[in-house]
């Protein structure tokens, strides 16, 4: 396969530093943007982990992302400038505001809010317009179901309906599993498209009392893989669902389906797909996450490329994987509905002879929302919209999520655990999914919900001791910095609230956590039993959502925590890219 540098350097930050201050140009200038040379005779859209979110969004991309081992200082671990630097942006662009943490605040005054399926469409419609309806795409890799209220209260319902007038035509999965079997089936139902996802198989009692599976001799129980006729041509498509479902999340939602990155199993399958298939080409949608995604392209051979999800990731490039039959190019479409990944091919005589990729900010303010689009996301917000715009309180400074070991909401959701249920310690989830709020921006319920919304949000108190609080620490830091992929499930460090410590992320397993201090000062005793409040347990508890306890909080005025900052010392990461103002 011929693999045109030049090309994947053609991102947006040519025509997006050329453009008009203080805000984006509009017009004939703005529009160059997302004029794309037509190439080869095949193109498929891409978007991953929108997360529900309908309307265009602030999300501020993580000033902390670390690489370890072999990752250090490769995508997709480069924050700030030593990304900009690598992919050749220019720091007051706008790529600069959509791709990096770089002067976010500053930036999105300048130019706005991303994303918004309205105006995703508009993009949409426009390229697959440009390659011509039968040369063109558009898929989808997960993460599409959940992440706000609205979402919640539907079980995804809201997202099928925008799926289908936005033109999906084949996904995968991950917090779509913890919906449950029969709100997945019921929503796959209504799905226009193909849900695709080679990974997931019936449990061996499942399968001896003859639970539903697509192909009950392998005990698959979705459809694979599909092939699509573009331009001429046949190009397959490879579902790769979340391989942690039952681990990440609670094991209720999915008792008959085992899950995995079943590298076996791919290969066989790419194999059918070539040899008796006679496809000319083969693409993997997977929702691994990028490390994973890297590490499989070496092993997995057949594939041309990888189009990833689930880390949130989004990269400029693809970054090219060699393997024993050739090369796989790896792709990470970000999140939030901020980016369209655009995959060109040129197919030739059975094989992908050339490619071309890039990544797309959707910049909410340069494309005109799709009046469909737009009714529908109204029509199914309406219910909801009073109950959920009341003005809580105003944010006191930028509050993002996205960072390795903590944010501002985090930090608040811990705080208002700790005074609503009267603990020493809370623990959140390194969840990346969240937008920003800017600072002295109204929140609403709206808003908390879209920290909070998932299907066990319930809180909890219990007793641990100082020795179970750091063996959770490490146990998910381990997760978050073990130098085999395979062994990360690609979320972010519990977050700790009333708690510092000291994390060296390049040390061995069990011993990357130390200096554990309440915010007292006074050190963590191993042997004594401190009060703790969490949520999102995998176990099931009884306590009140969290969004409540939260809401709570905010409406007694104290939005800010007693103290301020992550309470993370690092240690043995000096000149790691992968942190804001180094490398």
């Amino acid at each position: 396969m011929a693999i045109r540098r030049r090309d994947f350097l053609k991102s947006t930050a040519a025509a997006a530093a050329s453009l008009g201050l203080p805000r984006l140009a509009r017009g004939a200038e703005a529009a160059s943007i997302y004029d794309i040379e037509r190439f080869g005779n095949a193109r498929i859209l891409h978007i991953t982990d929108t997360h529900a979110q309908l309307n265009p969004v602030y999300f501020r991309e993580p000033s902390v992302n670390i690489g370890i081992g072999e990752m250090a200082g490769r995508p997709p671990h480069l924050v700030g400038r030593a990304f900009l630097d690598h992919f050749g942006i220019r720091p007051d662009s706008a790529d600069a505001y959509a791709f990096t943490c770089f002067e976010f605040e500053k930036s999105a005054a300048r130019f706005g809010k991303l994303g918004g399926f309205a105006h995703l469409k508009t993009l949409v419609d426009r390229l697959r317009s440009d390659a011509g309806e039968k040369h063109c795409m558009l898929v989808d890799g997960g993460d599409l179901w959940q992440g706000t209220g609205l979402a919640n209260i539907m079980q995804g319902r809201d997202m099928v309906e925008a799926a289908n007038l936005l033109g999906i035509e084949a996904m995968t999965g991950h917090w779509e599993f913890t919906y449950g079997e029969q709100a997945l089936r019921d929503n796959l139902d209504r799905f226009k498209g193909e849900f695709l996802a080679q990974n997931v198989f019936l449990t061996e009692e499942a399968a001896f009392n003859d639970a539903p599976a697509f192909d009950k001799a392998t005990g698959r129980v979705f459809k694979p893989s599909m092939i699509k006729e573009l331009g001429g041509h046949r190009v397959a498509i490879i579902g790769q669902a979340f391989p942690y479902v039952p681990i990440a999340h609670p094991k209720r939602f999915t008792p008959d389906w085992t899950f995995g990155i079943r590298e076996e199993e791919l290969q066989k399958h790419v194999d059918g797909l070539r040899h008796t298939d006679k496809v000319d080409a083969v693409i993997l949608l997977s929702h691994n996450g990028m490390d994973v995604d890297l590490k499989l392209a070496s092993r997995v051979s057949g594939i041309d490329v990888i189009l990833g999800g689930h880390t949130h990731d989004a990269i400029p490039q693809p970054v090219a994987v060699k393997n024993a039959s050739g090369t796989t190019l790896v792709t990470n479409a970000g999140s939030n509905g901020k980016f369209l990944g655009v995959l060109d091919l040129a197919l030739d005589k059975g094989k992908v002879s050339d490619i071309r990729y890039r990544l797309l900010p959707v910049y909410s303010e340069l494309l005109k929302p799709d009046p469909a689009m737009a009714e529908l996301i109204g029509r199914l917000r309406a219910p909801h919209v009073t109950d959920w715009s009341e003005k809580i309180v105003a944010a006191d400074r930028l509050l993002y999520r996205r960072d390795n070991f903590s944010g501002p909401v985090d930090e608040l959701i811990c705080a208002a655990l700790r005074s609503e249920l009267d603990t020493e310690v809370a623990l959140s989830p390194g969840f990346r999914w969240g937008v920003t709020a800017l600072s002295g921006q109204a929140l609403t319920m709206e808003d908390v919900l879209a920290q909070t919304a998932i299907t066990y949000p319930e809180t909890y108190v219990q007793e641990m001791t100082g020795s179970q609080i750091k063996d959770v620490l490490e146990d998910i830091c381990d997760n978050l910095f073990n130098a085999d992929p395979y062994y990360q499930q690609g979320g972010d460090m519990v977050r700790a609230g009333g708690l510092s410590y000291t994390c060296t992320p390049t040390a061995a397993i069990g011993s990357r956590i130390s200096e554990l201090k309440l915010n007292s000062g006074k050190a963590l005793s191993a042997n004594r039993h401190y009060k703790v409040a969490g949520w999102a347990s995998v176990n099931g508890q009884q306590g009140a959502p969290v969004w409540d306890v939260v809401g709570k909080y905010l409406r007694s005025g104290r939005l800010a925590p007693e103290r301020f900052g992550s309470g993370v010392t690092l240690k043995g990461v000096d000149g790691n890219p992968g942190i804001a103002g180094q490398g």
